[in-house]
């Protein structure tokens, strides 16, 4: 049985709640479940790690609770965040503190078929 799990974000819409938060809420289990959890955002979905986007995003309506506040709990369950190279140049250099790393397309094919890994895309 693999003892990770990959969790690649690339064609989610950033802006969308519904599109996000899935992944993440299962991040979360996934970790508690003392799986190796990492999140990869690339292409247009690391649009969310940019400074702001995240914090912007109630988790419902009327709701203070942002998707920001879902990624802290999220790295507190340990869920590491990692951004492709590429959605950094698109996105620009100013991403939240959660983001552990800066990894390129190469990482993440790499991570993938590793064997020990399971690769979940949105």
């Amino acid at each position: 049985m693999a003892d990770k799990l990959l969790i690649v974000m690339m064609n989610s819409n950033p802006l969308v709640v519904m599109e996000v938060v899935p992944p993440i809420s299962q991040a979360i289990v996934a970790a508690a479940m003392e799986f190796d959890v990492e999140m990869v955002f690339s292409g247009r979905s690391a649009g969310l790690l940019k400074k702001g986007a995240a914090a912007e995003l109630p988790l419902a309506a009327g709701r203070s609770t942002t998707v920001h506040d879902l990624i802290k709990e999220a790295v507190q369950a340990g869920v590491r965040f990692k951004v492709c190279a590429a959605g950094v140049e698109y996105w620009g250099e100013e991403i939240i503190p959660e983001v552990e790393e800066t990894v390129g397309g190469a990482y993440i094919i790499s991570e993938a078929m590793d064997d020990s890994t399971v690769t979940f895309t949105y």
